[in-house]
């Protein structure tokens, strides 16, 4: 059973059932060999005075018992030492068990308990109370009923608003963990559960703090980067003819890689702190994917028009990202296909090269993952993961998977019709 309050509630009621058990083997036992057993003796003595000894005849016993019976309103029987009828007063009464050697309470289903005393000689006088002045068991033990309905009954909202706290706190967590740092819960109480639940309220804060400010330092760093750029690119556009060209052009590749590099830190960066997409509207992934692959020499375009609810600039720069990840890394030509699967759109972008190791296909994802082996290309190692991040922002996703012979696949999987967003 997962539910913590049912656990709960079903231990009272099991406590609740085993008090009522307790208490009544309690009584049971208390009832024969305490104080009410020697209340038997008392009423076995007064019965051998009251009676005539057990050789006289059943007349002699009728008489005597209706002596002993009078004013008492009870149904009273007197059996002999084989158990055999020898008078009665009122309805008639079972004779004791074969089984039972003593006096004590006799049950019967259905009807109210019978009192038996056994006498010195043998004898057995039974006696059975009005019903208002039954055995008080059954009233004790209804009673024990009631209060064990009236406890389960007030259990059940007490363990309920114990447990519903401790949802919200894991719904609180839950909602830290999914990415929404301003995630807070309620406080009630002063107990462990409300001190558990400011402490995750100081941690969620703290992280947020912690995250904010990282988020700040980044945005502001690469922003304080553009300036110095600009002035190695104005250097750099003033030097002389006379400077050295593959020099030049060296330091011209490494600004422009800089430049890009700060442009992907500063759109990661914008896509954890903006939760909603600045733009959204549909989107033509086959008119977008022909727009991008003019601009590549080798690139391949294929597919059927489907159209998504997003931002186009983000869209742009994700099939962009992967166009140049194909350039950098694979082999000429580059395959785009457009496609349509269930209620959701597929962009797959291939290459030839020599294709993504299986244990790489999703740790090429990671910012500035580098593949061990493999020679140094220019990229900054934000492409990829910028990729999944504007898909999961869309409502999709986007996966690595291998192509027949040669080559990997990157594909984007993107929803048709529903336009939220993670």
């Amino acid at each position: 059973m997962r539910r913590l309050y049912l656990r709960i509630y079903l231990a009272v009621l099991a406590s609740l059932a085993v008090f009522a058990l307790a208490a009544g083997l309690l009584w049971h036992s208390f009832a024969d060999h305490g104080p009410a057993g020697h209340a038997q003796e008392v009423a076995a003595m007064l019965a051998r005075n009251a009676l005539p000894p057990a050789k006289v005849s059943k007349a002699e016993h009728q008489a005597a018992l209706e002596r002993l019976a009078a004013d008492l309103r009870a149904d009273v029987a007197l059996f002999g030492a084989d158990r055999s009828p020898l008078a009665a007063v009122g309805k008639p009464l079972p004779a004791p068990d074969e089984a039972r050697e003593s006096g004590g309470w006799m049950y019967r289903w259905g009807s109210r308990p019978i009192w038996t005393v056994r006498l010195a000689d043998g004898r057995w006088l039974e006696a059975r109370l009005p019903r208002e002045g039954a055995f008080p068991g059954y009233r004790i033990f209804l009673m024990l009923a009631l209060l064990a309905l009236a406890v389960g009954v007030g259990a059940y909202p007490l363990a309920r608003r114990l447990t519903r706290r401790l949802e919200r706190l894991q719904a609180g967590v839950e909602s830290l963990g999914a990415g929404d740092l301003s995630a807070r819960v309620r406080t009630e109480g002063h107990d462990e559960v409300a001190r558990l639940a400011e402490s995750f309220n100081r941690a969620a804060a703290r992280i947020e703090d912690l995250v904010g400010a990282h988020k700040s330092l980044l945005a502001n760093a690469s922003h304080e980067l553009r300036t110095p750029l600009a002035r190695i690119r104005m250097a750099v556009e003033l030097m002389k003819e006379s400077a050295d060209p593959v020099r030049k052009a060296g330091l011209e590749q490494d600004i422009a890689e800089l430049d890009a590099l700060i442009d992907e830190i500063l759109l990661a960066s914008r896509l954890d702190a903006v939760k909603e997409r600045e733009a959204d509207e549909e989107v033509d992934l086959l008119a977008l994917a022909a727009e991008e692959c003019a601009r590549y020499e080798n690139a391949q375009l294929d597919g059927e028009p489907v159209t998504v609810r997003g931002d186009p600039r983000l869209l742009r720069r994700m099939l962009r990202n992967l166009l140049e990840n194909a350039k950098r890394h694979g082999a000429p030509p580059i395959e785009v296909r457009v496609s349509r699967t269930g209620d959701g759109a597929e962009m797959a972008v291939c290459d030839h090269g020599a294709g993504v190791p299986e244990a790489e296909r999703e740790r090429v994802f990671d910012p500035f993952y580098r593949r061990t082996g493999t020679k140094e290309i220019a990229g900054a190692g934000l492409g990829l993961a910028l990729v999944r991040q504007i898909a999961r922002r869309h409502g999709g996703d986007a996966r690595c998977a291998p192509q027949s012979g040669r080559g990997s696949c990157f594909i984007v999987v993107l929803p048709i019709n529903r336009s939220n967003t993670r």
